[in-house]
């Protein structure tokens, strides 16, 4: 799991110097296993979770960690969105998307995809051609973050956060490497704009290090354990691969890894998350998310007339293939 990573003995350091209270933990849940696409393996991070406690977050995939064999390289097909955002950022392997307003690129080892769907887009991601005949590691997350409903009809745009502008901090005794994606961490500001202030932090903690993270008392807070084992909050409760934990209120996160890891997984892996709440009804099927069942009615119905755009007659994408997935939740 590259991702990003340096030296942290040469990074700024991230200091919690005056924070009050460590936020006890409020639940952990397990992940469950499934596939989405075209089916490459997924753990569906907030499932089980209640919105609330995830407002404004929605949806969390974390896709992978697979080595593909020569040809098993999944992606999607075309797809729709409308009303809120998606987030793919890939710690390893690469994969390419296009877009029904001629847009297209390329994420990989640890750069950030930031897509507001806004009054609607239609998307694909797929694996290059060159990945899907050699294979390889495959390894990443999207997020879905709401809009409030006065942003939900903004124009689609893109945000590509390269690997290289990450914000890298460590924490004061260097045993943590912090990559600030989005939000601001302890005066220290990451590349990624947002419609909702929040944060973004893919931490890696070395084996029997402890992380101590600052955290705005407005925002709820998100600990979502990719690889390795650990403890959390103030209870130092045991976490382990494919868990989340929500964190009450307070002014810290803490996390720690375990004095012994796997091999396949040598440090502890965590993503924290952690906004100020929209606090508005949420009507959510399949691709789009929307205030009120109407709304989501009338998405369907504009997809379905093609006023959510057309697939551009020249892509790069594999093929022309359309699907709603209003049986899914996912990307």
């Amino acid at each position: 799991m590259p991702a990003v990573t340096a030296d942290p003995l040469t990074l700024p350091r991230l200091s919690a110097a005056g924070a009050g209270p460590t936020r006890p933990i409020r639940s952990v849940t397990t992940a469950p296993r499934g596939f989405e696409g075209e089916g490459f393996p997924v753990r569906r991070a907030f499932a089980g979770v209640d919105l609330a406690d995830l407002d404004p977050f929605i949806h969390l995939d974390q896709i992978g960690e697979v080595e593909y064999a020569p040809g098993e390289p999944k992606g999607t097909p075309w797809h729709p969105h409308r009303g809120f955002e998606t987030v793919t950022y890939m710690m390893d392997g690469v994969i390419r998307h296009a877009d029904s307003t001629g847009g297209g690129g390329v994420i990989s080892n640890g750069a950030t995809q930031w897509m507001t769907a806004g009054s609607g887009i239609l998307h694909i991601e797929t694996p290059p051609e060159e990945i899907v005949a050699a294979g390889g590691l495959f390894h990443g997350l999207q997020l879905w973050v709401n809009l409030p409903a006065r942003q939900k009809w903004v124009d689609p745009r893109y945000q590509d956060i390269e690997a290289g502008s990450v914000r890298l901090l460590a924490s004061p005794d260097a045993g943590a490497l912090v990559r600030l994606i989005a939000g601001d961490l302890g005066g220290h500001h990451g590349p990624g704009g947002t419609h909702t202030p929040m944060s973004m932090v893919h931490a890696t903690v070395s084996p029997d290090a402890q992380l101590v993270v600052p955290w705005p008392q407005e925002f709820n807070a998100l600990a979502y354990v990719l690889a390795g084992n650990g403890k959390v909050g103030a209870e130092r409760r045991l976490v382990t691969t494919g868990q989340l934990t929500v964190f009450g209120p307070g002014d810290t996160i803490t996390v720690e890894a375990d004095r012994k890891q796997e091999s396949r997984a040598p440090n502890l892996e965590l993503l924290l998350l952690g906004a100020l709440p929209i606090g508005e009804p949420v009507a959510w099927m399949g691709p789009f998310v929307m205030n009120t069942h109407d709304e989501v009615q009338q998405a369907v119905d504009d997809f379905q007339a093609g006023r959510l755009g057309t697939i551009p007659a020249m892509h790069d994408a594999p093929s022309d293939d359309l699907s709603l997935q209003t049986d899914s939740p996912l990307d």
